[in-house]
């Protein structure tokens, strides 16, 4: 199931739309064709599946509700540009409010907050809806089928190609799996050691002020690493100053939400904290530091990379794959697939549906150093 179209970047100040205050996404740059290629690529390699996203667009020729509503972006687009013939199946949570981690929580209905339950079911199928997500409501499809709203050729429609689906996945001939042989499969040490190599190579050399690759057996202090794997390539110490050098892992800055489900998403500024980012200058000019930053989104960091002995971004990476990369025993080979702006100001200004368009960012997308190894 390719997901989500047509495309979750362009969303308003950057929020997310399971909630009421990430509903809008626009595309002021006048770029909404060039977020549908990755799309356009998986309909043509074969995709059977898509899930639309739970946003509305505002300020273009569509209609401003959410993409599981919305028959420009269904059927005109979906189905009759792109020509995609498979399973459409919204997003979770789109005709009830529910509750999730024990908090009441809207439906996605952004832009028919104001229809009925029936209401809204029949203007996802309207608009070429497939498959209700989340949803535990047959009885609505029934009664709409029953008066008159949805005809029964429709709805046979969306059976037809969820159980071409079903067939084709043999799931009536074999519906179950062998748990043993699923176990040794994803288990199995090719691919665990595929996934390690991966980690290492993805690592991104941001800047490197002749510190790496680092010299075996230094006194070393590290700070969001785990103790027992530094061990292994230095002398651990409790005390920066009684170092040689140091290693710092840190997440990209987020705000933290209010509410059980919201606080899962990572949203709001991509800049430190006045306090938190004083705390690590303050280590960075103690002692000669690599800093390694997990960009689970991109993140404000300029002082750090000009304070910073060396600066690597992690995609999902070891505390054992950085520092096999740090001590030069395996190669770092990332780029980064996005810029890293300078200011918040700059990310405010930028246009959201244009890629690396804030001003004078830190780094441009595409950098990372060449690997650093011993000779």
């Amino acid at each position: 199931m390719v997901k989500h179209f047509p495309g979750g970047g362009p969303q308003r100040d950057g929020e997310d739309p399971h909630f009421a205050h990430g509903k809008d996404q626009g595309c002021p740059g006048g770029m909404r064709d060039y977020h549908l290629e990755p799309f356009k690529a998986a309909i043509e390699a074969g995709c059977s599946q898509l899930m639309p996203y739970y946003g509305r667009p505002v300020g273009t020729d569509w209609k401003e509700v959410g993409f599981g509503f919305n028959m420009d972006v269904l059927t005109g687009l979906l189905r009759e540009r792109l020509g995609f013939r498979g399973i459409v199946c919204t997003d979770w949570g789109l005709l009830n409010d529910a509750e999730i981690l024990g908090e009441p929580t809207e439906a996605r209905a952004w832009g028919v907050e104001h229809l009925s339950v029936p209401e809204r079911a029949a203007k996802a199928l309207d608009a070429g809806t497939d498959q209700f997500g989340g949803e535990q409501c047959p009885e609505v499809i029934v009664e709409l089928v029953r008066s008159g709203r949805i005809s029964e050729d429709r709805v046979d429609d969306s059976v037809r190609r969820l159980l071409r689906e079903k067939f084709a996945l043999g799931l009536f001939e074999n519906p179950y799996v062998d748990v043993d042989r699923a176990e040794e499969t994803v288990g199995a040490s090719e691919f665990t050691a595929l996934g390690a190599a991966a980690q290492r190579r993805a690592l991104t050399v941001l800047t490197n002020h002749s510190l790496l690759p680092l010299a075996e057996r230094p006194d070393l202090y590290v700070q969001g690493v785990n103790g027992k794997t530094a061990a292994a390539h230095g002398h651990v110490v409790a005390d920066p100053a009684e170092a040689d050098v140091a290693v710092l892992r840190q997440r990209t800055p987020f705000e933290p939400r209010a509410g059980a489900f919201e606080s899962f998403f990572h949203a709001g500024s991509l800049a430190f904290p006045e306090d938190e980012l004083k705390e690590i200058l303050r280590l960075l000019d103690t002692v000669p530091t690599l800093v390694c930053v997990n960009l689970e989104r991109p993140a404000v960091l300029p002082e750090i990379a000009e304070r910073a002995a060396a600066l690597v971004a992690d995609f999902g990476a070891s505390d054992a794959a950085l520092l096999d990369v740090a001590f030069g025993r395996a190669r770092a080979e990332g780029r980064l697939p996005f810029e890293l702006p300078r200011s918040m100001a700059a990310v405010a200004a930028a246009r959201p549906d244009v890629p690396d368009d804030t001003e004078d960012p830190v780094f441009p997308y595409g950098h990372g150093l060449a690997p650093v190894e011993h000779p």
